[in-house]
């Protein structure tokens, strides 16, 4: 089965005269918001095509992010977990949120909140994610954050990485889009990792595969994502 990506822009009016058809991008975060500085700095350099980050949703009301976002006039709003009474509930807020900030792309930069299929069944390969391996090495439930390169260290792998892929309601198993290697150095630990990861990888692919879909360059064939370059 082959499945065209579509993204349902709005038009913006420029200077020229001309219209250009912008995909309206909400990034989830939770926490400090380095993937999401990676985007909003990309989409300053025009390196997002045609995307517009215009809403960033977090868990925290206190999430650093948040700050971030707003320091570059972006709209923010704030979904704490606690105050739903399961998953289901968060889920379904979650999806009504999107559909009021009129996402056309969804993009996980550090969420760390769990969500359900409800939100997949939404967004259908409009919802993106990056994962700090080579997936699918060190992923799957219960890697995030420092665990990730602790298992890797672990492990003695000597290259690892990080991956960006579509979201669906297999944790960490929907059809890769980019991944970048990483060198891993005698005396890494955890952190020193973590860092080499996200400056070579993370802060370069994620930012990327945000260009490549709302300039219609992926498709998804067979569950397999195809990036047109």
């Amino acid at each position: 089965m082959r499945q065209r990506l579509v993204c349902f822009r709005k038009a913006a009016v420029f200077g020229s005269g001309k219209e250009k058809y912008m995909t309206n991008i909400a990034v989830l975060v939770s926490g400090g918001g380095t993937n999401l500085q990676a985007l909003i700095d990309a989409q300053k350099r025009g390196e997002l095509g045609n995307g517009n980050i215009t809403c960033v949703i977090s868990s925290k009301p206190d999430a650093y992010a948040l700050k971030r976002a707003k320091d570059n006039f972006i709209r923010t709003k704030v979904l704490e977990r606690k105050a739903y009474p399961d998953i289901a509930a968060y889920s379904k807020a979650m999806v009504e949120t999107l559909k009021e900030a009129e996402a056309e792309l969804v993009v996980y930069a550090g969420f760390m909140t769990i969500l359900d299929e409800q939100v997949c069944r939404a967004y259908p390969n409009r919802m993106i994610n990056v994962h700090p391996a080579l997936i699918p090495s060190f992923c799957g439930k219960g890697y995030y954050g420092l665990k990730v390169h602790e298992e890797a260290l672990k492990k003695g792998v000597k290259i690892t990485g990080a991956t960006v892929h579509f979201v669906t309601e297999e944790c960490d198993g929907g059809p890769i889009i980019l991944q970048k290697a990483v060198e891993v150095q005698n005396g890494d630990t955890p952190e020193i990792l973590q860092k080499r990861v996200m400056e070579q990888a993370e802060w370069k692919i994620l930012p990327e595969a945000v260009r490549l879909f709302c300039d219609g360059k992926i498709k998804v064939e067979n569950g397999i994502a195809v990036v047109e370059r």
